[in-house]
């Protein structure tokens, strides 16, 4: 899926970068087959969910 030379970098590094964009949808598609959410919620290649990472707030 990915032209990275050396290889794409694994699942949880950062360094992947987005192939393709659907802000109208709320999500994109990273090089490592990742799918990331506007939510910052993620689908990761082999099914797993990362839950999206939200801000405590103080009451």
């Amino acid at each position: 899926m990915c032209a990275h030379q050396p290889l794409c970098p694994a699942t949880d590094s950062p360094a992947a970068h987005v192939v393709a964009a659907h802000p109208e949808q709320g999500w994109s598609l990273l090089c490592d087959g990742a799918i990331v959410f506007d939510d910052t919620g993620e689908l990761l290649p082999d099914g797993r969910v990362l839950e999206p990472r939200r801000l405590a707030v103080a009451a």
